[in-house]
């Protein structure tokens, strides 16, 4: 008889759903965190805080409102760290309470400490003070997420220096800032500070960044972050970062030297197993910390599971909701249909990027013929009401079944209207659907009506010229 049906490690996105799917399947449940995060990296230094930073900046910076206001524009002239923390500190203590609100009605058990596994049903739960109590499990899910990986060549101090973790704790908002690495990450920071007036440069050793979105958007986004002084620096790999007095100096391989008051190190992440004590459970872990899984996201030892950012792309809190659910279903005999091929991404920069489906580039790699219908948010009445003239949204069609190959949104809400396309997609609808529906006036979700009447009509005059 073991303790818990099914004991889940980590407490984040994919641990939390999993520990509750479990539980409302009527088993004994546990989760093992640590004291302090309970809501994994999402809630307490990742997504939460990063995205309540986003929404502070662009409200305390008036922003979006200097299309109607003017440039000099501000809802508070000197914005301190200080006023961009109380409103993150905030949300993140409500979300900690909802999480530890939900495992406590699905009377899921919180064993706090950190879990290293004894063998492959039982692990050992160590707290601060290395107290221990062993835990076994029938079945046991690994949703321990990853930390900000750290290149040995670069000395990190936690003020000058430091990684996407460190930036929460700044002590000031920087004059300037070196951002290495243009992921989703580097991205989202490098603009929510360019958006406070820190000089931001950006360097990334690939020839673009955010590669796997839509080179349309991609360049819309770029031409508005060099519009808040970003500067780039694609093609160009860090050879090393130099404290100073007055902050670090960023060497290049190329030779160039940028100064800044402050180093963000933002060159992907690593799996949290190092002390999982995996060889135990008869695990091993690959050279960035993940761990491999199948379709029902079952590692090589069959009763064991990983879900989330541990088992790498594409690392999203969303997906690993999903992930979570459908490994606690499996793993209590109940199994669902596996994940839809269709996840939706969404960017939280200044402008948001958010997209589902192919990009143009991987279609025309494919060969695969598609029509484009593009609306412009500067074409829509509530694109002028709100003062966003830059926004767009594309759809790609098949020009044979009219079905929608991909949905690809920049500017104000993007990452929430996105989802129209996306029920459209996974409903199997064609672009007929969008140009018959009637949308609320005036809004953005309009946007599909303009870009799906555009694409139409592109495929109309194409079929006249075939006459």
């Amino acid at each position: 008889m073991t303790d818990f049906d099914v004991l889940v490690i980590g407490s984040g996105p994919g641990g939390q759903k999993a520990a509750i799917a479990a539980a409302k399947l009527e088993k004994r449940v546990a989760v093992v965190e640590r004291r302090n995060m309970i809501g994994g990296v999402c809630i307490n230094t990742g997504t939460i805080p990063s995205k309540t930073l986003r929404e502070a900046v662009l409200y305390l910076t008036g922003l979006n409102q200097r299309e109607m206001y003017g440039q000099s524009y501000r809802v508070k002239d000197d914005v301190t760290v200080a006023d961009l923390g109380i409103r993150t500190q905030h949300v993140i203590g409500r979300e900690v309470d909802v999480i530890r609100s939900q495992l406590s009605r699905n009377h899921v058990a919180v064993l706090t400490g950190s879990a290293r596994f004894v063998d492959p049903y039982t692990v050992d739960v160590i707290d601060e003070q290395g107290r221990d109590v062993k835990v076994s499990a029938s079945k046991i899910i690994v949703a321990t997420g990853t930390r900000p990986a750290r290149p040995e060549s670069v000395e990190f101090d936690e003020e000058t220096i430091i990684d996407s973790d460190g930036i929460l704790n700044l002590p000031t908002v920087p004059d300037s800032l070196v951002v290495v690495g243009a992921g989703v990450i580097g991205i989202e920071y490098a603009s929510m500070f360019a958006a406070l007036g820190t000089k931001v440069t950006v360097v990334e050793r690939r020839e673009r960044m955010l590669d796997f979105c839509d080179l349309e958007i991609v360049e819309a986004l770029k031409y508005h972050l060099r519009d808040l002084a970003v500067t780039f620096r694609f093609g160009e790999t860090v050879a090393a970062v130099e404290k100073r007095p007055r902050g670090a100096i960023t060497l290049l391989e190329s030779g160039k030297k940028i100064p800044a008051e402050t180093v963000m190190y933002s060159a992907g992440r690593h799996g949290m197993t190092d002390e999982l004590g995996l060889e135990a459970a008869g695990l091993a872990a690959d050279d960035r910390g993940r761990i491999s899984v199948d379709s029902f996201y079952r590692t090589a030892v069959p009763h064991i599971y990983a879900v989330g950012d541990v088992i790498g792309f594409p690392s999203l809190a969303a997906t690993s909701m999903e992930q979570g659910r459908i490994a606690a279903h499996h793993a209590c005999g109940e199994p669902l249909r596996g994940l839809s091929s269709q996840q939706p991404i969404g960017i939280y920069s200044i402008p948001e990027v958010s997209f589902i489906g192919q990009t143009e580039d991987e279609l025309t790699r494919s060969h695969v013929p598609f029509e484009v219908g593009i609306s412009r948010y500067r074409e829509l009445a509530r694109g002028q009401i709100i003062g966003d003239t830059y926004g767009m949204l594309k759809l790609l069609i098949s020009p044979e079944d009219r079905s929608l190959l991909g949905v690809h949104v920049f500017g104000t809400g993007a990452t929430e209207l996105l989802h129209i396309g996306q029920a459209v997609m996974g409903c199997g609808g064609t672009v007929d659907y969008l140009v018959d529906a009637v949308f609320n006036y005036p809004t953005l979700a309009e946007s599909y009506k303009v870009a799906a009447l555009d694409a139409v009509n592109k495929l109309r005059r194409v079929a006249k010229f075939e006459l």
